[in-house]
């Protein structure tokens, strides 16, 4: 988001607009608003914390499925 005010520091800076787009697919399927503004201070904790799981979530089934398939490489 261009007001992000988040201290996190991405490794890899290509990835913000992935992972924006996740954060805003899964604030969707949860049917939760994201504010237009980018100012989060204003949601319930809940809420952010609901969305913050969930791409946790997501991210990690990503790197498992990632290194399942590059397992299969190294036999």
């Amino acid at each position: 988001m261009a007001n992000d005010r988040s201290s996190n520091q991405l490794v890899v800076q290509q990835a913000r607009a992935a992972l924006d787009q996740l954060k805003f697919e899964v604030a969707q399927e949860l049917g939760i608003q994201i504010p237009q503004d980018g100012y989060y201070g204003n949601m319930i904790t809940r809420d952010t914390g609901r969305i913050g799981g969930n791409i946790t979530r997501r991210l990690i089934l990503i790197a498992e499925q990632s290194l399942a398939g590059s397992q299969s490489n190294w036999r």
